[in-house]
């Protein structure tokens, strides 16, 4: 069996990926059921029982802004090693929620880590490795804003200014930009209806 496809859902906390990601998977499992092929769902930082771990502490612990860079690629290596890698060699389809995208969004963009640091680390991690395709909802950081004054009680993340969030969307649209092929950019700000139809259009690209 042919080795499988790794799939990415990105944005800002607020835009609204998660909603759809259990909409994709059950999308995706009726295109691959001919194939025998199996979607894996996780997520990051987490995905592993030390990623869970490790997302605890970061989601809710103060620390220096570089090791917090660090622990998202600590929990992004054992990803790899124990879930993501093994899932595609055996032929399945990885769908994430998260991956090295949002490191670079939120920690260089968001917080202000240099580029040059985080792409150090993303060459020890991940050699070249990346995703086949990356989803990612965008909105207004306004608008993302009011959703997640909507929602659960806030983590360390979630609680950020609007100043940081709109770094932090810039910092995902110009990654955007520099890998167009990569990068299917969703408008956010839709219907959940129109959104769908947006999503039936990357799941029939994934099938072409």
């Amino acid at each position: 069996m042919t080795r499988g496809k790794f799939i990415t859902f990105e944005g800002i906390d607020g835009a609204g990926k998660t909603t759809h990601l259990t909409w994709f998977r059950k999308r995706l499992e009726a295109l691959l059921a001919p194939s025998g092929r199996a979607v894996v769902v996780t997520r990051e930082p987490g995905g592993t029982p030390l990623g869970e771990a490790l997302r605890e502490i970061l989601l809710h612990q103060p620390m220096n802004l570089e090791t917090e860079a660090l622990l998202m690629f600590a929990a992004r290596s054992e990803h790899l090693a124990q879930v993501i890698e093994p899932a595609l060699a055996r032929g399945d389809w990885v769908l994430s929620d998260r991956f090295t995208d949002a490191t670079f969004a939120y920690q260089g963009g968001g917080r202000g880590l240099p580029r040059d640091k985080l792409e150090a680390l993303e060459r020890w991690v991940q050699g070249g490795f990346g995703p086949d395709l990356t989803v990612l909802f965008d909105v207004p950081t306004d608008t993302a804003s009011e959703r997640r004054g909507a929602a659960r009680a806030p983590d360390k993340f979630e609680s950020e200014t609007d100043a940081f969030f709109t770094r932090t969307r810039a910092e995902y649209l110009r990654r955007a930009e520099e890998a167009p092929h990569r990068f299917a950019i969703v408008d956010a700000t839709q219907s959940i209806p129109r959104i769908q139809a947006t999503l039936e259009g990357v799941i029939a690209s994934l099938a072409a």
